[in-house]
C-alpha cells in the first residue's frame, strides 16, 4: 500500500497515461487503497490540470484523454511536438537505443496531445524524410504504439501477418515485449490459435489493433523477452562467427558500422579489430563491411573470404 500521497498520486497518474480504461476496482487493487481513495486521488488529478475522464457503469473506469491544453508538465507545445517528432522517426526506424520505453512514452504522449498539436507532429513527420544509418524496414509508428498500448495494458491483440515465405494470416495473441535488435523491431507474444510462444517481426504485421480482452501475463520459457527472441532467431537461421581487422581506429570506424555486429577493439598499430556473430547472408555482410568505407581485411570464416573476393571482382567489373 502507498501511503504517501504524492507518491500514489505519481503511480496513479503512470497508470493513468497507459492508453486503456481502468475500472475503479482494479485500480484500487494496484494502488493498496480504497474506492474512495481512488475518487479522491482522480479528484486531486483533475484539479492539477489532469484530463482524467470517467464512465459510469458496470464496466465503467477511468481514463487520461486529451484536453483542450497540455497536462501540467515541463513540456511548452515546441517541446512536445519536437520529443513527439523524434521519437516517432526513432521508433519507426529501429534506431539503437530507441527501446520499448521509447514507443511506451511516445504512446503516452501522443494520448495526451491537443488535436493542434497531433496534426503538428503528422504535418511535420509527412514533410521531412529522415536518412538513419540502420538497415531496417521502417514502420509506421502508429503500428508501434498500438502494441505497446496492448503491452502495458494486458490486452489482446489482433492483427495481419506477413510470413517470410509471403503467406498471410490474422493472429490472436498476448503481447508480452516489444524488443528492439537495432535493425528491426519484434514483438515477443503467446500466440493463441497455435498455442505457444512466438515472435513477431513488426514490419510484416498489418492493421494491429487490441481487442479491449485482458489477460494476465503467462511466464516465458527463458524468463526475458530479449533473450528469448535471440534463441528465437538462432533456430531459424544458420549463425556464423567472424573476425575482420580495419586499417583504421575502432573510434572512427564504430560510427559507421551497425552495434549489433560487433564493437571493434583497438589492435595493432592504428588498426581495429571486430569480432561477432551473424545470421544474415554472407554476400550481404561482405556488402555491409565494405560500406564502412576503409580499408579491411577478412580473417575468418573462409566463405565470407571467397564472398568478399567475388564482391570485389564484380565491382571492378561493373568500373569497366
Amino acid at each position: 500500500m502507498t501511503t504517501d500521497t504524492p507518491a500514489r498520486l505519481l503511480q496513479l497518474l503512470s497508470l493513468l497515461q497507459t492508453p486503456r480504461e481502468w475500472p475503479g476496482a482494479e485500480l484500487a487493487e494496484r494502488l493498496g487503497v480504497s474506492r474512495r481513495t481512488v475518487r479522491r486521488d482522480i479528484d486531486r488529478l483533475r484539479e492539477l490540470g489532469y484530463p482524467v475522464q470517467a464512465t459510469m457503469g458496470a464496466d465503467g473506469g477511468y481514463r487520461l484523454v486529451a484536453g483542450k491544453a497540455m497536462p501540467p508538465l515541463v513540456l511548452d507545445d515546441e517541446e512536445a511536438v519536437a520529443i513527439a517528432v523524434g521519437l516517432r522517426a526513432g521508433a519507426g526506424h529501429a534506431v539503437a537505443g530507441v527501446d520499448e520505453a521509447s514507443v511506451r512514452a511516445l504512446a503516452k504522449l501522443e494520448q495526451v496531445l491537443p488535436s493542434r498539436l497531433r496534426h503538428r507532429v503528422s504535418t511535420l513527420q509527412a514533410a521531412t524524410t529522415p536518412l538513419t544509418s540502420g538497415d531496417g524496414a521502417s514502420i509506421a509508428p502508429e503500428t508501434l504504439t498500438v502494441m505497446a498500448s496492448a503491452v502495458a495494458g494486458r490486452e489482446r491483440l489482433r492483427f495481419a501477418y506477413r510470413a517470410g515465405d509471403g503467406s498471410q494470416s490474422r493472429r490472436l495473441a498476448e503481447p508480452y515485449r516489444l524488443v528492439s535488435t537495432g535493425r528491426r523491431w519484434y514483438l515477443v507474444a503467446y500466440d493463441l490459435d497455435r498455442d505457444d510462444w512466438r515472435t513477431f517481426r513488426v514490419d510484416r504485421v498489418g492493421e494491429p489493433f487490441g481487442t479491449g480482452t485482458r489477460f494476465a501475463p503467462r511466464e516465458l520459457p527463458t524468463g526475458g523477452a530479449a533473450e528469448y527472441l535471440r534463441r528465437s532467431i538462432h533456430r531459424r537461421q544458420e549463425t556464423y562467427g567472424f573476425v575482420v581487422a580495419f586499417a583504421a581506429p575502432a573510434d572512427v570506424v564504430a560510427p559507421r558500422l551497425p552495434a549489433w555486429l560487433g564493437t571493434p577493439e583497438p589492435a595493432g598499430g592504428r588498426g581495429c579489430v571486430v569480432r561477432g556473430t551473424s545470421g544474415e547472408p554472407l554476400d550481404w555482410l561482405a556488402l555491409r563491411l565494405a560500406l564502412v568505407g576503409h580499408e579491411f581485411t577478412v580473417r575468418e570464416p573462409p566463405e565470407l573470404v571467397e564472398c568478399v573476393r567475388e564482391l570485389a571482382a564484380r565491382l571492378t567489373r561493373a568500373a569497366g
